[in-house]
């Protein structure tokens, strides 16, 4: 999506670490008018599959989920919990994600009435690094016997291996932008067929 990449390059800053903040119109303030431009790529990338329920994982993708879900005819949006709160009851999936900007391991918890084998799942997330939170999600699913219609992702870290391991499972992951090199000075992005 080049209308992303040319914002990641006016917008974003490259932080020690391999940080790529976008904060300022992604996952911190969001730009919904652009945001919304991502849901209708989104659409056009999975609109032909029989998605009844899109996963995230809180926060940053619950945002970005919610305004694709109305172009997929409004389903509903689930997004697994990193913490246990006081009005999550019943019986719970359970997975641990490590965290690749906040670093360490935590529980991810998802109640199991909003997830079953009936449901066709599209995960949808701000970034891919490593590939730990949809492994998480992916968990969560496989447990629900549910089925995976695919992964789309606004922006992969292709230098690291996340969404190259996800692909050679078999999985169908759609990023919209794959960053192929950062510097202090410079992004560089793969090419990517439409």
């Amino acid at each position: 999506m080049k209308a992303l990449e040319e914002k990641i390059l006016k917008d974003g800053q490259v932080r020690p670490g391999h940080i790529l903040k976008v904060d300022n119109f992604l996952n911190h303030q969001m730009d919904i008018a652009f945001i919304n431009e991502i849901g209708k790529e989104f659409y056009r990338l999975f609109g032909d599959r029989p998605i009844n329920k899109i996963l995230t994982i809180e926060a940053s993708g619950i945002g970005i989920a919610c305004i694709t879900a109305q172009y997929f005819n409004n389903v509903p949006v689930v997004f697994a919990k990193k913490a246990q709160s006081l009005n999550l009851d019943g019986s719970l999936y359970i997975t641990q994600v490590k965290s690749y900007t906040h670093g360490g391991t935590k529980n991810v918890i998802m109640s199991k009435k909003f997830l079953s084998a009936d449901d066709h799942v599209l995960i949808i997330d701000d970034f891919l690094a490593n590939g730990c939170a949809v492994n998480g999600l992916l968990d969560i699913i496989n447990e629900a016997g549910a089925t995976l219609e695919g992964v789309g992702i606004v922006i992969e870290k292709g230098f690291q291996d996340g969404g190259k391991e996800l692909r050679a499972r078999g999985i169908d992951v759609k990023s919209l932008a794959i960053v192929k090199s950062m510097t202090d000075t410079d992004i560089e992005f793969e090419e990517q067929d439409d």
